[in-house]
């Protein structure tokens, strides 16, 4: 795959799309904080992964009708959000559960008004996954989504399968009906020959509005090739957007 720019992102926040508040992505982050272990006998630095971590830093314009009432609550709650690195199917998404610490504003001499806002990880870090709808999806009826390849699987067989369970992230963005109940499904050959099946442990509670949600298999469940995002209920439209996380390696949190 040839390089790509940051042309055509999209950030949702809480059930909120804000792509077009937010003007520019400072930080995308995380992984396990080293630990230093290095021993007397050696000459050079020994480490170890410790506790995970995450964080979304980025800049916004005042916006006092969208992103301004969003961001300004400033809530002690969890904040969810979501950063697609384009909007393809399958494209790469960061996810993070956190603590919103600030939204500090700046008005510049040349005119501009704008907020800095940071997001801290809290229980998870940052998780890196894949769309499995096309940025936002608008459903008017129950649609079985189009499967995504996540590539060979967890070694050593590489056979397709990932050996330790998935994470998955919903951000309903726009509803209008009784209840959407998204659910993930899986497949080893996208259907071909091998009948899309409900993922164990992977489908949202019923959503009857705006409204986001993550959920998390067991550690050491087997996760076919490729996944698919499923709606099914009693409703008009229903815009969301799904991320999913194959875990190819081993992950505790």
């Amino acid at each position: 795959m040839a390089k790509q720019s940051g042309l055509g992102d999209a950030l949702f926040i809480a059930g909120n799309d804000l792509s077009g508040d937010f003007t520019s992505i400072g930080n995308v982050g995380g992984g396990p904080a080293p630990l230093t272990t290095t021993g007397l006998d050696k000459s050079a630095f020994e480490r170890i992964g410790g506790i995970r971590d995450g964080r979304l830093e980025a800049t916004s314009w005042f916006n006092p009708t969208l992103s301004h009432p969003v961001l300004s609550a400033l809530p002690t709650t969890d904040v969810h959000e979501m950063y697609c690195r384009g909007t393809a199917l399958g494209s790469p998404a960061a996810c993070l559960i956190a603590k919103q610490s600030n939204y500090d504003g700046t008005r510049g001499d040349d005119g501009s008004f704008t907020f800095s806002t940071s997001s801290l990880a809290n229980g998870y870090g940052v998780e890196w996954g894949q769309l499995l709808t096309a940025g936002k999806r608008v459903d008017t009826t129950a649609t079985n989504g189009t499967g995504v390849d996540f590539g060979l699987g967890s070694p050593p067989l590489f056979n397709g399968s990932g050996l330790f369970g998935a994470q998955f992230y919903l951000q309903v963005l726009a509803f209008t009906g009784t209840s959407v109940t998204v659910k993930t499904q899986e497949s080893s050959d996208n259907g071909v020959g091998d009948t899309w099946t409900d993922v164990t442990g992977g489908a949202f509670t019923a959503a009857t509005g705006v409204t986001y949600q993550r959920l998390e298999t067991a550690r050491g469940q087997t996760v076919e090739r490729y996944l698919r995002a499923v709606t099914t209920g009693t409703f008009t439209s229903a815009t969301f957007a799904v991320v999913a996380v194959r875990n190819d390696t081993s992950t505790v949190f």
